[in-house]
């Protein structure tokens, strides 16, 4: 399903995973927490993935499979 997403609100942190060379994704949540957004911190600009909590979750699990 495609939506557009508000990023004007949206909060965003790094995760905690990130490398210090700046390979970094962020994780964006607006006020109610949903939807939840991923973008690249080098070019915060650029293109954002928006997930519900529940797709995030998938999507999260499936990338540790890999």
């Amino acid at each position: 399903m495609f939506c557009m997403l508000d990023r004007s609100g949206l909060t965003w942190r790094k995760s905690s995973r990130s490398a210090q060379n700046g390979a970094c994704v962020e994780i964006g949540t607006d006020r109610s927490g949903v939807p939840v957004a991923i973008r690249d911190s080098k070019n915060p600009e650029g293109a954002k993935l928006a997930f519900s909590r529940p797709e995030l979750r998938s999507f999260v699990s499936k990338l540790k499979t890999l």
